[in-house]
């Protein structure tokens, strides 16, 4: 598990736990053998069963575990997905801090999937952006690879993406503002990937030697026209459509030629997807 995830764990179980459960300590002094189980209370896509494990592991290291769905699979209403076994007490412990890891996590996989069911038929791959809860862009992103979609770049140290503030602050008229980006972007190790506005932009990227071109909120006759014109540019780029995606339009976007789709909403407004954890004692 990385480094990332443990921190979180930590800083999970201090927050909820902190000196200790007050109420499971006055009504059992001494060790109670339970069972507990994971339950599914709607549909979805399970995501973040190793990281249920570890905060439970944080907490007592004699705790057994019987995983009953796989990471990724598809859970239904009422199916179990998980069994922890041991000491009630440290189970209680670490209750909420599990589930509240499992549901968010499963939220992002359940709401990835439902995007790329969409266009699972088509050339098209569904992708995430920096929209994520902070310090949690390492584990969203993973939820999101475990809902079927890709990742776009971790943060702003991995790749060049040339957005409109930056294009701002070059000033200037804004296709030669594109042109001096590019300019000082290209051949430096980097994919270059610049955000444009038109057509008349996106064929000054494509024409500049951009890596990858975003069309960001056109719709639909402006990408095709878009999406014509920069393959008689440069056949190799990358044509990335972001803004204006939701379920009902992402297979639209998609039968227009486009290699990727852009979508915040897949992390930063995913429904949690809810779980219980029943206890029984042994």
């Amino acid at each position: 598990m990385k480094k990332q995830a443990q921190q979180l764990i930590e800083i999970a179980l201090q927050e909820d736990v902190g000196k200790g459960d007050v109420t499971t300590e006055l009504l059992f002094p001494s060790p109670v053998v339970c069972r507990g189980e994971i339950v599914a209370k709607e549909k979805g896509i399970v995501c973040g069963l190793e990281i249920v494990r570890e905060v439970f592991l944080r907490l007592d290291s004699s705790l057994t575990f019987s995983s009953l769905k796989e990471e990724g699979a598809r859970v239904e209403k009422g199916e179990k997905v998980m069994l922890v076994e041991g000491d009630g007490r440290n189970i209680l412990k670490g209750e909420r801090v599990a589930l509240n890891f499992l549901g968010h996590l499963s939220g992002i996989a359940t709401q990835t999937k439902n995007f790329v069911e969409k266009v699972k038929d088509l050339p098209v791959y569904i992708l995430d952006t920096r929209k994520t809860t902070p310090a949690w862009r390492e584990l969203e992103k993973y939820a999101v690879r475990t809902g079927g979609g890709k990742n776009h770049r971790m943060g702003l140290y991995d790749m060049v993406l040339i957005k409109d503030n930056h294009l701002a602050i070059l000033g200037g008229e804004r296709k030669e503002a594109i042109r001096k980006a590019l300019r000082a972007s290209c051949g430096k190790g980097f994919k270059v990937e610049i955000e444009v506005e038109s057509l008349e932009e996106a064929l000054v990227a494509a024409e500049g030697g951009a890596d990858i071109i975003m069309l960001d909120n056109m719709n639909k006759e402006e990408i095709l026209a878009a999406v014509e014109r920069i393959r008689e540019k440069n056949s190799k780029v990358i044509i990335e459509v972001s803004g204006r995606v939701n379920l009902a339009t992402v297979r639209e976007f998609a039968l227009t030629g486009i290699d990727w789709i852009s979508v915040g909403k897949i992390t930063h407004s995913a429904p949690v997807l809810d779980f219980s954890l029943d206890l029984y004692p042994l």
